[in-house]
């Protein structure tokens, strides 16, 4: 069932903000647009929506079967004093007000970094969960038993990977590489090889989906996530958790964080086996793809709880079980 909403904005960010929630959810219909900003030009590029004053909001609200009110302004004073009682007699009159960020949280599950601005601690009022003593006893014990779990398992299936590797990647079994871990403290993962030999010779670049540099034995270690197990000796020395962000590189960290506000956020908890990113989002090779992850990354933060752990473990072991690893 579709939607109709109301955005009250200011004009350079209409059409893109339209537009966004459009390709979100095509059933989100903005019908209509309050412009906060009284000296801007107020055309917008979408015929589709109506221009608003703020004298006939209410009117309008009250003959199109308004669904929500959605409010996206960077400044406080944007929000005149008419325009403030006008909301306030919608809310009392039972209509539904949400800020941009939390619509765009709803319908995605992310969070939209994109458009937070320097009141940034608005948008991430972190989990309880993360000063959760109890919570994160019961996360450090889990995390044991499934790391001596994967450990195990690991040496049950070592002689058939020494002889995959013998044959199919012709080099060292384990690979080991520096990651940024919890408050930006670098350690050395483990994994086991799945790419050729010297495939950095020209310096540190994104896997990408199709790498021409990894083997087909690395293939199916990478499909079955088999090349992860040796991560489990980093999660029993405390250098990661099961569920979290990914760790990257400090050569990428360092890139993207220079491009993209808020990614060092990303260590406020330890990197993870798995994450929401994972689950959710294919495998990224470019900025534009590490900000999509990021935002799910910094939902997962955000909203932490054994539900979304139990959420994020269903649908890692559906990608292990249906072999639909990157």
């Amino acid at each position: 069932m579709k939607k109709k909403v109301i955005l009250i904005s200011e004009k350079e960010l209409a059409d893109e903000l339209i537009s966004g929630l459009k390709s979100i959810d095509p059933h989100y219909n903005i019908i209509a647009f309050v412009n906060t900003d009284e000296n801007a030009d107020i055309k917008i590029f979408n015929k589709a929506v109506s221009i608003l004053s703020v004298e006939n909001l209410q009117k309008f609200v009250s003959k199109n079967s308004i669904s929500e009110i959605v409010i996206a302004t960077q400044r406080t004073e944007d929000i005149t004093v008419e325009l403030y009682n006008k909301l306030l007699l919608l809310l009392e009159n039972g209509y539904i007000i949400r800020e941009y960020t939390q619509v765009y949280e709803s319908l995605t599950q992310r969070i939209p970094v994109q458009f937070v601005a320097r009141d940034f601690y608005k948008y991430f009022p972190f989990s309880r969960s993360n000063q959760n003593q109890l919570y994160l006893l019961f996360v450090r014990f889990f995390e044991i038993v499934i790391a001596l779990t994967g450990i195990t398992l690991g040496l049950i299936l070592l002689p058939l990977i020494l002889i995959g590797n013998l044959i199919g990647n012709k080099g060292n079994l384990f690979y080991t590489q520096i990651r940024v871990g919890k408050n930006g403290e670098e350690f050395r993962i483990l994994k086991f090889r799945t790419m050729v030999k010297n495939a950095e010779s020209a310096g540190a670049v994104f896997a990408t989906t199709n790498d021409a540099r990894i083997t087909p034995f690395g293939k199916f270690l990478r499909k079955s996530r088999i090349d992860e197990f040796p991560q489990f000796i980093n999660i029993l020395l405390g250098e990661m958790a099961v569920i979290g962000p990914r760790p990257e590189r400090p050569v990428f960290v360092n890139e993207i964080a220079e491009v993209m506000p808020f990614y060092q956020t990303r260590h406020v908890v330890k990197p993870g086996l798995t994450g929401w990113a994972q689950v959710n989002y294919s495998y990224g090779d470019s900025i534009d793809d590490s900000l999509i992850k990021l935002q799910y990354d910094l939902y997962y933060i955000k909203h932490r709880s054994i539900f979304l752990d139990i959420n994020i473990m269903i649908k890692t072991l559906s990608t292990i079980l249906f072999y639909r690893g990157q």
